[in-house]
């Protein structure tokens, strides 16, 4: 059996860069399980968000289609948004759904929070399955981004990522998560406990 594995211990911490909320850069001076010090491991802290995948009575999926600049093209995504402070994750995720498409949700189940880079931190994505949704409103999140809300099945929903229209990663850990029932219910018994 293996030696247990153990955390990196944070010695010292300095900014390099603060845009808050959107950015800060940090760099930390860490000490090794083995005794050993990296003194400039660089720390990305962004806004954590909520991700959902929204699914109507009939069984459709509530999805937009826009241009984003990171990947500089136009993909689909599901609806998400940074969590603004003092607000949960799943107050966030119902904002974020009724402001991007105008939809609310009967039935709400977390996914789990994941970070999105192993490293570096970036950011965490707060995962949601919403179901039940429906349109009750207009859609006005105040965006710079111009959307187009989009319907799919699940089945539409593969095709399209074998097509390569979803460009941002967190889209696909969602689409994985939420396509595997098995995948879905573990998630979301983690998330509880």
């Amino acid at each position: 059996m293996s030696a247990e594995l153990k955390p990196w211990r944070v010695l010292a911490s300095r900014d390099l860069l603060d845009a808050s909320p959107y950015l800060k850069v940090r760099a930390e001076t860490v000490e090794l399980p083995d005794g050993r010090r990296v003194e400039s491991f660089y720390q990305v802290e962004q806004s954590d968000f909520a991700l959902i995948f929204a699914e109507t009575e009939d069984g459709r999926v509530v999805l937009l289609r826009s241009y984003k600049h990171g990947p500089r093209r136009v993909s689909l995504t599901f609806p998400a948004g940074m969590i603004d402070p003092g607000e949960s994750s799943l107050e966030a995720a119902k904002r974020e759904l009724l402001e991007e498409t105008g939809y609310e949700a009967a039935e709400w189940t977390s996914l789990g929070s994941h970070v999105m880079q192993g490293n570096h931190r970036g950011c965490a994505g707060h995962m949601f399955l919403a179901r039940g949704a429906r349109r009750v409103a207009e859609p006005d999140s105040g965006d710079m981004e111009e959307m187009r809300i989009e319907l799919l099945s699940r089945a539409e929903l593969v095709e399209a990522a074998g097509r390569n229209e979803f460009a941002i990663s967190s889209m696909l850990a969602l689409l994985g998560a939420a396509l595997n029932p098995e995948l879905s219910a573990a998630l979301a018994r983690a998330a509880r406990s």
